[in-house]
């Protein structure tokens, strides 16, 4: 199993969604960066369940601890531990799933890779173990931040078939992210998705949508070309994040429906640099950032663990009624929005790194 990410700046993941604890180690962190739990715990509190009852009720603070690799505030440039506790773990909910693999979810193909596999909340392909690369991810934010001023933002652009207008233009921030419990920033759009997210959790449903985001403030020639494009690391980062779905990048599909002379980005001075008068790339030409917004959209299938019965099989092929018990989210995006930030930091911080090191 892989649980490790990045090439210069690296972190591993551990753990499982109702063991004792989930974290990660980061490697390859520079040294003198000051660093505390308070810097990390915020996009812990935006991830964490709880929040709503647009999420799971599992009832978890998600309070990290630095383990490793910090003295007096500042990291040392050695590995940096970091463990954030499991105290509202129910493994007993999943005691039915342990004969019944759960229609769309990991149960059935773990189980045939690898002979066993953690029944309860589903181990590490539950969304718990994004716990680590929220915390990890943090760490590059703040990084690409003070060195770049680099802002990375993420709102949900749709839930089923209900979208926002659309909002890349825009000077978005965190805190109008946060405003509603969905984190849609367009409020018409927003009421009716938190509407339809109820009335799909009442009837014991799911239902999945889309995020946006937007990273400024990028430096230009990050990508390396040809199998390591940004885009491409981009796009693994994001499908390796559970429920996804689908990833496009700028115009995305939109785009090949679109002529040449309208997709085409002209050049023009701008802001002291050669910039583009419109961002159909995305920010990314060639597979290197061109120093424009990058813009990218991430999809999410809905949640597959559902209260509704559902007819289906046992693992020895016997037909099977399934009423999942436990607590589960009825719509992953609004809780996925610093999973997609940190994830993109990640991309981003390991890239600088890799650039740093080809022109020294």
């Amino acid at each position: 199993m892989s649980s490790t990410f990045g090439t210069l700046f690296k972190i591993s993941t551990f753990g499982e969604s109702h063991g004792k604890a989930v974290g990660a180690i980061v490697d390859g962190c520079p040294a003198n960066i000051e660093l505390s739990e308070a810097d990390i715990q915020p996009q812990l509190t935006r991830r964490r369940p709880g929040q709503s009852d647009m999420t799971t009720p599992r009832d978890e603070a998600d309070r990290v601890t630095i383990l490793s690799g910090t003295e007096n505030g500042k990291t040392l440039g050695t590995p940096i531990g970091l463990l954030v506790n499991n105290k509202d773990q129910r493994p007993g909910d999943y005691g039915e799933m342990s004969q019944v693999p759960r229609p769309s979810h990991a149960d059935f193909t773990y189980q045939m890779k690898y002979g066993n596999r953690a029944s309860s909340g589903g181990g590490r392909s539950s969304a718990r173990e994004t716990i680590g690369r929220v915390a990890a991810g943090t760490i590059a934010e703040k990084i690409l931040a003070e060195r770049f001023g680099t802002q990375i933002t993420a709102w949900v652009s749709s839930v089923g078939e209900i979208d926002a207008r659309d909002l890349t233009g825009e000077n978005l921030t965190r805190e109008q992210i946060d405003s509603n419990i969905i984190r849609c920033p367009d409020e018409a759009a927003a009421k009716k998705m938190i509407e339809l997210v109820a009335a799909t959790r009442d009837r014991k449903d799911s239902v999945g949508g889309v995020l946006t985001c937007v990273a400024k403030n990028i430096p230009i020639g990050l990508g390396e070309p040809i199998f390591d494009k940004f885009e491409a690391k981009l796009a693994q980062a994001m499908l390796s994040i559970p429920a996804t779905k689908g990833f496009e990048i700028g115009s995305g599909f939109a785009g090949a429906r679109m002529f040449g002379s309208t997709h085409n980005d002209p050049f023009v001075q701008k802001d002291g640099r050669l910039g583009t008068a419109t961002n159909h790339s995305g920010g990314v030409q060639g597979g290197i950032t061109n120093g424009e917004p990058v813009v990218f959209r991430v999809a999410f299938k809905p949640p597959a663990t559902i209260g509704m019965a559902q007819q289906t099989a046992t693992f020895g092929g016997e037909a099977a009624v399934l009423e999942a018990k436990g607590r589960h989210d009825p719509c992953v995006v609004p809780r996925a929005i610093p999973i997609v930030e940190t994830m993109a930091a990640l991309v981003l911080m390991d890239f600088v790194l890799r650039q740093a090191y080809r022109t020294v």
